[in-house]
């Protein structure tokens, strides 16, 4: 008979930890939480200083009765839930259960499971954190409050299925925003002069900066006709040569939210998708002779400290494979922000030697490039900055002057193992200038003015939001994919071409938002809310304070809202053309995943078709068809041919109606990340990338 109890969330996690511990423990998974407010009812005793009523959750009975049965067996029971708020409540709903003392050194948490890790947890229990636990129930209430009380409204208002949360809604207002910026923006024109300057052999590239040393921007083409008509010939003479060192610093280890911003960027992952792989990873993977194993700490942070015993290991496995002169030079604790939870570390691998190609057999192709990511972040983390050569010419021709810039990198330092991606996928490159001196002379051979025109802000991508809700410190880190995955559900916003769109419907739900309840939707309400249930987790507020101090503000809104809220009808737009089936006239309506059309005269009639976008390319394989556009079923757009299945062409670039010059099969459109190329299907000509 096993001495002691274990009890985690998930099974895998309970197999790694079971064999870490040996025969005296017994490990089993809760399966999550399971214990929370009821479905069918708000749950919260408002009169009762928000008493909240937990019920087991539906089809837990079972795994509750089992553990049940093994707790009263055992000498002791151990709670090893996350080591987070979700987790002290977990292991608090479980403690409530089986009748275990909260004050008892009952709970056990570890930021990565590892033999090591787990033996030295178990050393180490304590009580429950009731702070902790108060600051999840009061996020839990919060959340309940807003959702169980606006939700009926909008169904009952607007259309059913609908709902609105403190997170989602803001979410769904930032890319409205953002639209409404985009809608509104006036192009402003200005122009650059780029020149093409030779010494002897060398050749160089070269930008109008300025008269008489001073910076101009330029702004029309008549300012640009002034500058040259300014030129004096063809000779410049190198006023001015400016060289220094720049270091370059590595990026920080992994915070969750800075996980899910580079997986976006470089592996092209949801969010969503990048903290299910993640939670795999930390729970653990079978590595054949050495066991199952947890690949990486705790994926749930926002914190970028490092452990002493993993700096210590990432500087020896740094000197043993790229030598001394790539460590780190100052191994002192990071700067650490205000508004950072600090309870455990950054996300990195649990072992620096375990190298990802070492992992190649054990590991799925998502999992190996997710743990890829991370371990190649977190060693240049503990690299020493990379080193460059920068060079800055100043041309001048009368008072005219042109700039000149170059770099070189003249030591590579983190950045031989990973460089940061950026939105605009921007990249560091070699671009070097001739060896100039103050007083040589250069030959300009050619002036090419360019004409520009300001571009609005870009719409939201996953990655862009995520880093905005942080940065405005809307939710945690570890609701960011929730949040993402629901208002995409609920029909609010749309995803084309990677970025967020708001739909009508999402529209008309923020507009009632707003005049009802901007509160709700106020960014910096939303963000002090989040400082309360941190100070709630810190001791220093009572949980019950925070949510009345919200709800009697909120209870007035709600009341306001049921009694002046219009009812919305979202009138159904001509097709202009009629039912293939009835004859009756075809409608557009609002689905769950945006527009579609049915048949007006329904129910009667329930034929529906998906709105059908023409590219105006007729299909290169059976030369009767157009080439349409369509959405997988995960929502990725495709191109195949309108008489499918008769024609099963297909395509995931967009072709153009254009033929290949070379040898006349289709041109299409690749996206790269510095833009867009034109590429030919059948044959190697390809043309130059447009951004």
């Amino acid at each position: 008979m096993s001495e002691f109890l274990v009890i985690v969330e998930s099974p895998a996690k309970a197999k790694t930890i079971e064999r870490y511990l040996g025969k005296k423990y017994k490990v089993k998974a809760s399966m999550g939480h399971i214990r929370d407010l009821p479905r069918s009812q708000t749950g919260i005793d408002i009169e009762n200083e928000y008493e909240p009523k937990y019920i087991t959750i539906r089809g837990k009975g079972p795994i509750l009765k089992d553990l049940k049965t093994a707790a009263k067996k055992a000498k002791k029971i151990y709670l090893a839930a996350d080591p987070d708020r979700e987790g002290e409540a977990i292991a608090w709903h479980l403690a409530q259960s089986l009748k275990v003392d909260i004050n008892s050194d009952c709970r056990v948490v570890f930021n990565e499971i590892t033999k090591d890790a787990i033996k030295e947890s178990f050393k180490h229990p304590r009580p429950i954190n009731m702070d902790l636990v108060d600051s999840q129930q009061a996020r839990r209430i919060l959340d309940r409050l807003v959702g169980y009380n606006i939700s009926p409204l909008l169904w009952k208002k607007v259309k059913k299925g609908l709902s609105a949360g403190r997170v989602q809604s803001v979410a769904v207002r930032l890319i409205i925003d953002r639209e409404h910026e985009i809608k509104q923006f006036v192009p402003e024109e200005y122009w650059t002069i780029e020149g093409s300057f030779v010494k002897g052999k060398s050749s160089f590239e070269a930008g109008f900066y300025g008269v008489k040393g001073e910076r101009i921007d330029l702004k029309s083409e008549e300012e640009v006709n002034s500058i040259k008509a300014q030129l004096a010939g063809n000779q410049f003479t190198v006023s001015k040569v400016s060289k220094r060192e720049r270091k370059r610093n590595p990026a920080v280890p992994f915070t969750t939210s800075s996980l899910q911003q580079e997986a976006a960027r470089k592996l092209n992952f949801r969010a969503k998708k990048t903290m299910m792989l993640a939670q795999q990873l930390y729970e653990g993977i079978d590595l054949g002779k050495e066991g199952t194993v947890g690949l990486i700490t705790y994926m749930r942070t926002d914190s970028t400290r490092i452990s002493e015993v993993a700096q210590k290991e990432a500087y020896e496995f740094i000197t043993q494979n790229y030598g001394s002169e790539y460590t780190k030079g100052d191994t002192g604790k990071e700067k650490k922000n205000s508004n950072i939870q600090d309870a455990h570390e950054a996300v990195r691998p649990t072992s620096t030697v375990r190298e990802p190609n070492s992992l190649k057999e054990f590991l799925s192709r998502d999992q190996l490039r997710l743990y890829k990511l991370i371990w190649e972040r977190f060693i240049a983390s503990q690299m020493s900055p990379a080193v460059m050569d920068t060079m800055s010419v100043d041309l001048v021709n009368g008072d005219v002057v042109f700039r000149a810039t170059g770099s070189k990198v003249k030591f590579p330092g983190f950045m031989k193992v990973y460089v940061e991606g950026t939105d605009d996928a921007v990249e560091e490159k070699d671009r070097m200038l001739p060896d100039l001196k103050e007083g040589d002379v250069v030959i300009n051979k050619d002036i090419d003015p360019k004409q520009h025109f300001t571009q609005p802000p870009p719409r939201y991508t996953e990655a862009r939001l995520v880093k905005t809700l942080e940065e405005l410190r809307i939710g945690r880190p570890s609701t960011f994919a929730p949040t993402l995955d629901t208002i995409q559900k609920r029909g609010y916003v749309s995803l084309e071409n990677k970025r967020f769109v708001p739909t009508e419907l999402g529209e008309i739900v923020l507009e009632l938002l707003l005049e009802f309840f901007p509160e709700i939707l106020n960014v910096e309400f939303t963000a002090n809310m989040e400082q309360d249930l941190d100070n709630i987790e810190a001791g220093e507020v009572n949980w019950v304070k925070i949510i009345d101090q919200f709800y009697k503000v909120f209870e007035q809104s709600l009341a306001k809202a049921e009694k002046e809220m219009q009812s919305v009808e979202i009138k159904d737009e001509p097709a202009g053309e009629d039912c293939e089936q009835c004859g009756s006239p075809m409608v557009f309506k609002m689905g769950r995943y945006g527009k579609f059309m049915a048949c007006s005269n329904f129910p009667d009639c329930r034929n529906t078709k998906a709105i059908v976008k023409e590219i105006g390319v007729k299909c290169p394989n059976c030369k009767e068809g157009n080439i349409i556009e369509r959405k997988s079923k995960k929502r990725r757009i495709f191109y195949g041919c309108d008489q499918f299945p008769t024609c099963e062409f297909i395509s995931w670039d967009k072709p153009i109606s254009r033929p290949c010059p070379k040898c006349e099969g289709m041109l299409a459109e690749k996206k790269l990340k510095k833009g867009i190329q034109v590429q030919c299907v059948s044959c190697d000509y390809k043309e130059e990338p447009q951004s």
